[in-house]
């Protein structure tokens, strides 16, 4: 398998898996709602693993976002730069992402490292569990954001090769 396939799968992966985090986080506050409404007694573990799996799915979400593509952004600028403007602002605009996962690799680490020793009271998990998704999705948003590079490197070649009759 080839490796922009296994980033594809990969990507996919965390799509589904931030889907099924936001299912079961969804199940768990309705649990939390119905514990204090209707029998009056709050479960205890649940506010902090709604907390745990709303940190995992968006991270997840968001380092599959960076790959696909459906972040929320301003298309005004791509329609007043024209092709060449809006390929150069796309490259910054990735070169950008990718120093940002970095950074959230590098810091998020250096998070997990701080408070390994920690425990989340309600839940007798290690905080480290908590924060795990930083450097794994840092990692990954600059790991899709390069790709992202080199897919519009080769797709300008084959937009170039297409109009002049050969590669740049």
């Amino acid at each position: 398998m080839s490796a922009a396939r296994w980033i594809e799968t990969f990507s996919d992966i965390l799509a589904r898996l931030a889907a099924i985090g936001l299912v079961v986080m969804t199940a768990v506050v309705g649990w939390q709602v119905f514990g204090r409404f209707i029998l009056d007694a709050s479960p205890s573990w649940t506010e902090q693993t709604a907390m745990l799996l709303m940190i995992w799915y968006v991270l997840f979400a968001a380092a599959a976002g960076v790959r696909e593509g459906f972040h929320i952004r301003i298309a005004l600028l791509d329609d007043l730069l024209g092709s060449g403007g809006v390929a150069m602002v796309h490259r910054v605009i990735n070169a950008l992402v990718a120093v940002f996962g970095l950074v959230i690799a590098f810091y998020g680490a250096d998070l997990l490292w701080a408070v390994r020793d920690h425990v989340i009271p309600s839940l007798g998990l290690k905080r480290w569990v908590a924060y795990a998704p930083l450097p794994i999705s840092g990692f990954l948003m600059t790991v899709f954001a390069i790709e992202n590079m080199v897919k519009a490197r080769a797709n300008h070649g084959l937009e170039t090769e297409s109009l002049t009759g050969s590669p740049d």
